[in-house]
């Protein structure tokens, strides 16, 4: 096995960026805010204008089926409490979970519900009955939402929006 790559000589030439924000935030100061399907709510962490997607921490009632929608982009989480899961592949606390982009699926969640710390890397969409679009949730949907709810202080609104 070869040295580290990255290692401190402190001797070096390039200064480390100042942030124009904090890098640390206490989610439980946000509320939990009703999101785009029945039984659930989300608090918003972070927005990502360029793909659409976002971060959020999402709660889940107890015996709960998502509608059917679809993820344009990735989907990564960590199940933070309870489980939920698509017939018998199931996850519980400490999980991770991918959903791939491009699929179409309805979760439901295990008989304690579920808190997950999730990544959408681009758009959820929803579709209506007859397999038409029923609405779009990406960045600025999410970011207006938070908006309306009280909740998106912590967020640097883009400047083009």
């Amino acid at each position: 096995m070869s040295a580290p790559l990255l290692t401190r000589t402190g001797t070096g030439t390039v200064a480390a960026t100042k942030q124009h924000r904090p890098a640390f935030f206490n989610p439980d100061t946000l509320p939990w805010l009703p999101w785009v399907m029945p039984g659930t709510f989300f608090k918003l962490l972070n927005i990502n204008p360029i793909n659409g997607g976002f971060s959020m921490m999402l709660k889940v009632e107890p015996d709960n089926w998502a509608p059917v929608h679809g993820h344009l982009g990735q989907v990564e989480g960590w199940l933070l409490e309870g489980g939920f899961g698509y017939g018998e592949d199931r996850g519980r606390t400490g999980y991770y979970v991918l959903e791939s982009g491009g699929i179409r699926h309805e979760p439901d969640t295990d008989k304690d519900g579920m808190v997950m710390f999730a990544i959408a890397h681009g758009p959820l969409c929803g579709y209506n009955d007859d397999g038409s679009i029923a609405g779009i949730v990406d960045a600025r949907a999410m970011y207006d939402l938070a908006v309306a709810g009280g909740a998106a202080d912590h967020l640097t609104k883009p400047l083009d929006w």
